[in-house]
Order: structure tokens, then C-alpha cells, then sequence
């Protein structure tokens, strides 16, 4: 049960932390030039943490093994910052613009796992999407 929960729990931790970092960057500093020290403590991060607990582990035999895809997540990872950043600069609020945000984007992968992985589109799935789509309109209202 722990092995099902923690990355859960991990991934939560971690975008709430994250909102309140991507809220509190300073109004001046230019998002990109900030993502470049927010990626330099990542990359150190994940070099130390590959050793620790690979010990042992050989990163040239791991960067053998990529395919596209890291490389297409680093594209895709500064869109997501930068999106954020300018979602914030724009005035959301944090306890709103990332619930818009995610409702959009679970609503997206839901067409994207029927399209692309032939995942069931069930009704419970349809319902849950409308209620998400009143439930934006709910916690947008003024």
C-alpha cells in the first residue's frame, strides 16, 4: 500500500510547494533567467539523488537507454514554468489558477487516453467531466 501511496503523496507535497515558489518568484526578474537556476539546482539534484540511491549506478549506461521523450519533457517542462509564472503575473489567484489549470488539462488527457491509448470512455468519466466544467464555472464566478 505504501508503494501505491507515497508518489501520490510526494506529487502533492511537491506542486503545492511548487505553487507557492512559482507565486513568489520576484515581479523584475525575467521567468527564463530564473528557470535556469531552477534547472541548474535540478539537474545537481537529480546527480546527487541517481547516486544516492543507485549506488553504484552508471549514468553513461542510463543515458544510453533515452529515447525522445527527456528530451521532449525538457521542452515541455519550461512551457509548463513558464506558463505558470505568467499564469501568476496575470493575477490568478494561487487557490484558483491551478485548479483551472489541472480541471482543463484532466479533461484534456481524458480525450487524449481514449484517442491515443484506447483507455474507456466511460459515462462515469463523461459525468465527471461535466461536473469538472461546472465546478470551473462554479469557483470562477465573481
Amino acid at each position: 500500500m505504501f508503494a501505491y501511496i507515497w508518489p501520490l503523496a510526494l506529487g502533492v507535497l511537491a506542486n503545492v510547494v511548487y505553487q507557492i515558489c512559482a507565486k513568489s518568484l520576484p515581479d523584475g526578474i525575467h521567468p527564463l533567467a530564473s528557470l535556469t537556476v531552477t534547472y541548474l539546482v535540478a539537474a545537481a539534484a537529480s546527480l546527487v539523488l541517481f547516486f544516492a540511491l543507485d549506488r553504484g549506478g552508471n549514468l553513461v549506461r542510463e543515458y544510453g537507454k533515452l529515447n525522445w521523450a527527456p528530451f521532449a519533457l525538457g521542452i515541455v517542462l519550461v512551457g509548463l514554468e513558464v506558463g505558470m509564472i505568467y499564469l501568476y503575473r496575470a493575477g490568478w489567484q494561487v487557490n484558483t489558477g491551478f485548479i483551472v489549470q489541472s480541471t482543463l488539462v484532466s479533461i484534456m488527457l481524458i480525450l487524449v487516453g481514449f484517442l491515443l491509448y484506447r483507455e474507456q470512455l466511460t459515462w462515469n468519466k463523461i459525468v465527471g467531466v461535466v461536473v469538472c466544467l461546472g465546478g470551473l464555472v462554479l469557483i470562477n464566478l465573481k
